[in-house]
């Protein structure tokens, strides 16, 4: 879906037909469940929270000016239900995650071989524990510049942090991601470079 065709169907729902708001919803869900399931750990909380953030999209679309991307601001939304979902819970690293449904984190396909396909699984589940062992702004930065692929500048709009903050925030996940993936035998490059965040490892923004 373009902008032009978010604004028409923004403007369709503003105008009393509530059934165009599907339209944005289905262009919409993956990324908004994608983001929920990386920042809770869970796929029936990130189902909960999804519908949670649509439904206040829904209510409050008439505040949407239009500033930023349609997609930036329910990532706001979707971004605030987690972490006040995790407040509520108290729960940073527990994960409920069955492994076969995770779409996050997804590695290339190494063929049929046996042995390739066993180390992938491995190491997708050794990224989930490490990722469930980040504090929330860390695995909220992470998951919006890895998973999502927005900018630096997206993540602040979604965030309210400084460009700086966000570059930070996504170093140091990175860093403890990679730390945690090397202890436990899963990975054994380099941690990266601060020089790297600083340049934005090709941002886009």
């Amino acid at each position: 879906m373009t902008r032009e065709e978010e604004r028409a169907a923004i403007r369709r729902v503003l105008a009393g037909q509530t059934d165009a708001f599907e339209s944005l919803v289905l262009a919409h869900q993956k990324g908004v469940y994608n983001l929920a399931l990386g920042m809770l750990r869970s796929e029936q909380d990130a189902l909960d929270a999804s519908q949670e953030a649509f439904l206040r999209a829904f209510r409050g679309l008439r505040s949407f000016r239009g500033d930023s991307k349609f997609s930036v601001w329910l990532y706001r939304l979707t971004s605030n239900v987690c972490l006040d979902m995790l407040r509520r819970s108290g729960r940073r690293r527990e994960s409920s995650l069955t492994g076969e449904e995770d779409e996050t984190f997804d590695l290339p396909d190494e063929g049929s071989d046996p042995q390739r396909v066993l180390e992938k699984k491995e190491l997708r589940q050794a990224v989930r524990e490490g990722m469930d062992r980040l504090e929330p702004a860390f695995r909220q930065a992470l998951t919006l510049r890895d998973i999502q692929g927005l900018t630096y500048e997206e993540i602040g709009q979604i965030t309210g942090a400084e460009p700086g903050t966000v570059k930070s925030r996504i170093f140091r996940a990175r860093r403890k991601l990679a730390r945690y993936l090397t202890e436990t035998g899963n990975f054994s490059g380099r941690e990266p470079s601060y020089d790297t965040a600083k340049r934005g490892g090709g941002d886009r923004g």
